[in-house]
C-alpha cells in the first residue's frame, strides 16, 4: 500500500491558487478540443453541445468513487487505475477532499511504425463536498491495487471556546 501526500488547507486560508489554475487550465484543453471536434465536423452548426460532452469525455477522466460516512469520519473509495501514487494530489479543507492526477503517455524516439495507440494524456478530477467539517490535519490517503482511500475523520463536537478575559472553556456542542 502506497501513502499518498495530502495537502491540508485550513478553513482560514484561501484555496491555492495552483488549485484554480489547473481547472482553469483543464477548460481551457475542453475549450480546445470542443473546438478541433467542430472543426473536423466541417464547422456545422447545431452539434456544439455534442461536441463539448466528447471533449470532456476526451479530456477529462471522471473516476468511480463512494463516499461513506462511518465510525466519526468519512470514508472515500476512489478508482484510480493506471495512476502511481506520485502521480494523484490530495487536497483537505474543512468541509471537502478534492483529488486530481494527470497521467502522460509518450512513445519512445527509437518506437517505430506505431499503428495503433490509445493510451493519451488524461486528467482525472474530482471533488467531494462534505456534508459536516473534518479535521484537516487528520486526513490521511493511500493507493492500493488501482484504488485510493481517503479516511477524513469529522471534527469532534467538542468546540474551544473564548471566555472574556481571555481564558478557554471546553464545551459540548449544542451546549452554553
Amino acid at each position: 500500500m502506497a501513502q499518498v501526500a495530502v495537502e491540508k488547507i485550513d478553513g482560514k486560508k484561501a484555496a491555492p491558487a495552483p488549485v484554480l489554475d489547473d481547472l482553469k487550465a483543464l477548460s481551457d484543453r475542453v475549450r480546445q478540443r470542443a473546438f478541433e471536434l467542430f472543426q473536423r465536423r466541417g464547422g456545422v452548426d447545431g452539434f456544439a453541445l455534442d461536441d463539448w460532452f466528447t471533449a470532456e469525455q476526451d479530456v477529462l477522466q471522471i473516476p468511480q468513487a463512494e463516499l461513506i460516512e462511518k465510525n466519526g469520519a468519512f470514508k472515500v473509495r476512489l478508482s484510480a487505475p493506471g495512476f502511481e501514487a506520485g502521480d494523484l494530489n490530495v487536497i483537505a479543507q474543512p468541509d471537502a477532499l478534492i483529488v486530481k492526477a494527470a497521467a502522460h503517455h509518450e512513445h519512445e524516439t527509437n518506437e517505430e511504425n506505431v499503428h495503433f495507440c490509445e493510451f493519451d494524456q488524461k486528467t482525472l478530477y474530482r471533488r467531494f463536498n462534505l456534508p459536516e467539517a473534518i479535521a484537516v490535519d487528520k486526513v490521511t490517503a493511500s493507493l492500493e491495487n488501482g484504488v485510493l482511500r481517503l479516511l477524513a475523520p469529522k471534527v469532534k463536537p467538542e468546540e474551544t471556546k473564548a471566555e472574556p478575559g481571555g481564558v478557554e472553556v471546553k464545551t459540548r456542542a449544542g451546549a452554553s
